[in-house]
């Protein structure tokens, strides 16, 4: 019994994401994967309550998606309160095609984070959803692996951030990956790369 415990602490204690459900549209392939490329990213409500948090959240699930799953990410905001549209059609504009919304839930613990989070790609045109995902996990909010990584959002977003950064990036980090791959042509890998991202 004793044994369980450590390891049941050990796992605790070196956090990890647990993807709970993903799920994919049964006609992406023939639908959303040519279609739904160009995303704004929208954190509501804010994590912790903190404006500059959910800013945190959105701003690395841009970049992350941009970088890894090859979407067009032009845009990102956060959102206090409960969406009153969850289709977010307010926010399709300039040829946006759909919005990655995270929903998530944060509590500060000791010198870590427990967090959860709720996504979901959303089709501009009809508000249908493409792709969801539940994830959740809890990690220390120091980390040498991302010590970097802290720096750059903390100078980016500010000192209040840090203890955050690093459980936002492991959560998102392996949320996203559950996300479908769409297809580019010439002309968006041609924006992709003026986006510098």
């Amino acid at each position: 019994m004793n044994r369980l415990v450590l390891v049941l602490g050990l796992a605790l204690l070196s956090g990890c994401a647990t993807v709970k459900r993903s799920h994919i549209r049964p006609d992406y392939e023939t639908v959303d994967k040519t279609q739904v490329k160009r995303l704004v990213v929208v954190t509501q409500p804010f994590p912790d309550g903190k404006p500059e948090v959910g800013q945190l959240w959105s701003l690395v699930a841009r970049r992350y998606v941009n970088q890894n799953r090859d979407f067009i990410a032009r845009s990102n905001v956060a959102l206090d309160g409960s969406p009153e549209d969850t289709s977010f059609k307010g926010l399709c504009v300039e040829n946006l095609e759909g919005v990655l919304w995270l929903s998530p839930d944060v509590k500060r613990t000791g010198k870590g984070l427990e967090a959860s989070v709720n996504a979901r790609l959303i089709r501009c045109r009809d508000g249908q959803e493409v792709w969801g995902a539940e994830a959740a996990g809890s990690w220390p909010s120091e980390d040498e692996r991302y010590q970097e990584l802290i720096a750059q959002y903390t100078s980016e977003l500010g000192p209040d951030v840090s203890p955050y950064v690093a459980p936002t990036f492991r959560l998102l980090s392996a949320t996203l990956d559950t996300l479908p791959r769409p297809q580019l042509n010439d002309a968006d890998v041609d924006e992709k790369i003026e986006l510098g991202e």
